[in-house]
Protein backbone atom coordinates (compact mmCIF):
# COMPACT_ATOMS: atom_id res chain seq x y z
CA UNK A 1 0.00 0.00 0.00
CA UNK A 2 1.38 3.42 -1.00
CA UNK A 3 0.90 6.22 1.51
CA UNK A 4 0.89 9.77 0.14
CA UNK A 5 2.98 12.51 1.75
CA UNK A 6 -0.24 14.35 2.63
CA UNK A 7 -1.66 11.29 4.45
CA UNK A 8 1.62 10.71 6.24
CA UNK A 9 1.75 14.33 7.42
CA UNK A 10 -1.86 14.15 8.62
CA UNK A 11 -1.18 10.92 10.54
CA UNK A 12 1.96 12.39 12.09
CA UNK A 13 0.06 15.53 13.13
CA UNK A 14 -2.72 13.44 14.73
CA UNK A 15 -0.19 11.29 16.58
CA UNK A 16 1.63 14.41 17.77
CA UNK A 17 -1.61 15.89 19.15
CA UNK A 18 -2.43 12.66 20.99
CA UNK A 19 1.07 12.46 22.45
CA UNK A 20 0.89 16.12 23.50
CA UNK A 21 -2.46 15.57 25.27
CA UNK A 22 -1.17 12.45 27.02
CA UNK A 23 1.98 14.33 28.03
CA UNK A 24 0.00 17.16 29.62
CA UNK A 25 -2.22 14.73 31.55
CA UNK A 26 0.88 12.86 32.73
CA UNK A 27 2.73 16.07 33.64
CA UNK A 28 -0.18 17.19 35.81
CA UNK A 29 -0.72 13.69 37.24
CA UNK A 30 -4.48 13.82 36.60
CA UNK A 31 -6.56 11.06 38.19
CA UNK A 32 -10.31 10.73 37.60
CA UNK A 33 -11.95 10.11 40.98
CA UNK A 34 -15.65 10.13 40.14
CA UNK A 35 -17.78 10.28 36.99
CA UNK A 36 -21.44 11.19 37.52
CA UNK A 37 -23.84 10.41 34.69
CA UNK A 38 -27.55 10.97 34.16
CA UNK A 39 -29.62 8.32 32.37
CA UNK A 40 -33.18 8.66 31.06
CA UNK A 41 -34.81 5.28 30.44
CA UNK A 42 -38.15 6.84 29.47
CA UNK A 43 -39.86 4.18 31.60
CA UNK A 44 -41.97 4.75 34.71
CA UNK A 45 -40.52 2.89 37.68
CA UNK A 46 -42.46 1.27 40.53
CA UNK A 47 -39.82 1.73 43.19
CA UNK A 48 -41.54 -0.41 45.82
CA UNK A 49 -41.52 -3.31 43.33
CA UNK A 50 -37.85 -2.71 42.47
CA UNK A 51 -36.97 -2.60 46.16
CA UNK A 52 -38.35 -6.13 46.56
CA UNK A 53 -36.46 -7.53 43.57
CA UNK A 54 -33.10 -5.73 43.74
CA UNK A 55 -30.87 -7.26 46.39
CA UNK A 56 -29.68 -4.76 49.04
CA UNK A 57 -31.69 -1.90 47.50
CA UNK A 58 -32.47 0.98 49.87
CA UNK A 59 -35.86 2.68 49.55
CA UNK A 60 -37.31 4.96 52.21
CA UNK A 61 -39.87 7.20 50.45
CA UNK A 62 -40.64 9.07 53.68
CA UNK A 63 -37.12 10.54 53.72
CA UNK A 64 -36.01 10.44 50.04
CA UNK A 65 -37.98 9.99 46.79
CA UNK A 66 -35.40 7.78 45.06
CA UNK A 67 -34.22 4.20 45.42
CA UNK A 68 -30.52 3.60 46.11
CA UNK A 69 -28.90 0.59 44.47
CA UNK A 70 -25.17 -0.16 44.61
CA UNK A 71 -23.26 -2.12 41.99
CA UNK A 72 -20.15 -3.97 43.14
CA UNK A 73 -18.30 -4.35 39.85
CA UNK A 74 -17.56 -1.80 38.53
CA UNK A 75 -18.06 -0.02 41.85
CA UNK A 76 -20.87 2.51 41.44
CA UNK A 77 -23.99 3.79 43.19
CA UNK A 78 -27.26 4.54 41.44
CA UNK A 79 -30.26 6.65 42.38
CA UNK A 80 -33.42 5.47 40.62
CA UNK A 81 -36.52 7.68 40.38
CA UNK A 82 -40.14 6.93 39.45
CA UNK A 83 -39.74 9.05 36.29
CA UNK A 84 -37.27 6.50 34.93
CA UNK A 85 -34.29 8.77 35.45
CA UNK A 86 -31.16 7.33 37.02
CA UNK A 87 -28.11 9.07 38.47
CA UNK A 88 -24.97 6.93 38.58
CA UNK A 89 -21.93 8.04 40.59
CA UNK A 90 -18.71 6.55 41.92
CA UNK A 91 -17.33 5.13 38.67
CA UNK A 92 -13.78 6.04 37.66
CA UNK A 93 -14.59 6.49 33.96
CA UNK A 94 -17.52 7.10 31.61
CA UNK A 95 -17.08 3.57 30.25
CA UNK A 96 -17.33 2.06 33.75
CA UNK A 97 -20.42 4.15 34.51
CA UNK A 98 -22.13 2.99 31.29
CA UNK A 99 -21.17 -0.61 32.04
CA UNK A 100 -22.71 -0.31 35.53
CA UNK A 101 -25.92 1.07 34.01
CA UNK A 102 -25.93 -1.81 31.52
CA UNK A 103 -25.86 -4.30 34.40
CA UNK A 104 -28.73 -2.46 36.10
CA UNK A 105 -30.81 -2.48 32.91
CA UNK A 106 -30.21 -6.22 32.59
CA UNK A 107 -31.67 -6.65 36.09
CA UNK A 108 -34.66 -4.47 35.14
CA UNK A 109 -35.38 -6.74 32.18
CA UNK A 110 -35.04 -9.87 34.31
CA UNK A 111 -37.93 -8.66 36.48
CA UNK A 112 -40.08 -7.74 33.47
CA UNK A 113 -39.41 -4.02 32.99
CA UNK A 114 -39.33 -2.87 29.37
CA UNK A 115 -36.41 -0.47 29.16
CA UNK A 116 -34.23 0.48 26.16
CA UNK A 117 -30.88 -1.28 25.92
CA UNK A 118 -29.06 1.99 25.21
CA UNK A 119 -30.92 4.83 26.99
CA UNK A 120 -30.01 8.50 26.66
CA UNK A 121 -26.92 9.09 28.80
CA UNK A 122 -24.88 12.19 29.59
CA UNK A 123 -22.04 13.15 31.90
CA UNK A 124 -23.16 15.72 34.47
CA UNK A 125 -19.95 16.01 36.49
CA UNK A 126 -16.40 14.71 36.67
CA UNK A 127 -14.33 14.99 39.84
CA UNK A 128 -10.59 14.69 39.29
CA UNK A 129 -7.42 15.21 41.29
CA UNK A 130 -4.15 16.56 39.93
CA UNK A 131 -0.67 17.51 41.11
CA UNK A 132 1.30 20.39 39.63
CA UNK A 133 4.51 19.15 41.24
CA UNK A 134 5.48 22.46 42.88
CA UNK A 135 4.40 24.46 45.93
CA UNK A 136 1.96 27.29 45.29
CA UNK A 137 1.61 30.78 46.77
CA UNK A 138 -2.10 30.85 47.63
CA UNK A 139 -2.03 34.45 48.88
CA UNK A 140 -0.63 35.61 45.54
CA UNK A 141 -3.29 33.60 43.68
CA UNK A 142 -6.05 35.33 45.66
CA UNK A 143 -4.56 38.77 45.04
CA UNK A 144 -3.80 38.30 41.32
CA UNK A 145 -6.59 36.09 39.96
CA UNK A 146 -9.76 37.13 41.77
CA UNK A 147 -12.79 34.79 41.64
CA UNK A 148 -11.27 33.07 44.67
CA UNK A 149 -12.45 32.06 48.11
CA UNK A 150 -9.72 31.54 50.68
CA UNK A 151 -10.12 31.43 54.45
CA UNK A 152 -7.04 29.57 55.77
CA UNK A 153 -8.28 29.80 59.37
CA UNK A 154 -11.23 27.58 58.42
CA UNK A 155 -9.88 25.45 55.54
CA UNK A 156 -6.39 25.12 54.00
CA UNK A 157 -7.61 25.01 50.39
CA UNK A 158 -8.40 27.86 48.01
CA UNK A 159 -11.52 27.74 45.81
CA UNK A 160 -11.02 29.12 42.30
CA UNK A 161 -13.61 29.29 39.51
CA UNK A 162 -12.22 28.96 36.01
CA UNK A 163 -14.28 30.38 33.14
CA UNK A 164 -12.93 28.28 30.28
CA UNK A 165 -13.70 25.46 30.57
CA UNK A 166 -16.21 26.19 33.34
CA UNK A 167 -14.95 24.25 36.37
CA UNK A 168 -14.22 24.82 40.05
CA UNK A 169 -10.78 24.10 41.51
CA UNK A 170 -9.81 23.39 45.08
CA UNK A 171 -6.14 24.40 45.25
CA UNK A 172 -3.65 23.54 48.01
CA UNK A 173 -0.23 25.09 48.60
CA UNK A 174 1.35 21.65 48.14
CA UNK A 175 0.45 21.89 44.43
CA UNK A 176 -2.39 19.39 44.72
CA UNK A 177 -5.71 20.20 43.04
CA UNK A 178 -9.27 18.92 42.96
CA UNK A 179 -11.29 19.80 39.86
CA UNK A 180 -15.10 19.54 39.69
CA UNK A 181 -17.73 20.50 37.15
CA UNK A 182 -16.12 19.22 33.95
CA UNK A 183 -18.27 17.29 31.48
CA UNK A 184 -15.46 15.31 29.83
CA UNK A 185 -11.97 14.03 30.59
CA UNK A 186 -10.59 16.32 27.88
CA UNK A 187 -12.18 19.29 29.66
CA UNK A 188 -10.40 18.26 32.88
CA UNK A 189 -7.04 18.14 31.08
CA UNK A 190 -7.66 21.52 29.42
CA UNK A 191 -8.79 23.11 32.69
CA UNK A 192 -5.70 21.95 34.61
CA UNK A 193 -3.41 23.09 31.80
CA UNK A 194 -5.12 26.51 31.64
CA UNK A 195 -4.78 26.87 35.40
CA UNK A 196 -1.09 25.96 35.20
CA UNK A 197 -0.56 28.71 32.59
CA UNK A 198 -2.37 31.30 34.73
CA UNK A 199 -0.31 30.41 37.80
CA UNK A 200 2.92 30.68 35.81
CA UNK A 201 1.88 34.07 34.44
CA UNK A 202 1.39 35.50 37.94
CA UNK A 203 4.51 33.69 39.24
CA UNK A 204 2.56 31.80 41.90
CA UNK A 205 4.41 28.55 41.13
Amino acid sequence: MVVSKKSAKKAAKTASKKASGAGKASRNNIQIQNVVISVDTGTRMLLDVLARHLENAEYEPESFPGLVYRIKEPKASTLIFTTGKIICSGAKSFEDAKFAIGKLIKKFREIGLKVPSDPKTEIVNIVASAELGVRLDLNKIVFELGECEYEPEQFPGLVYRLDSPKVVFLIFNSGKLVCTGARSEKAVELAVENLRKKLKEIKAM
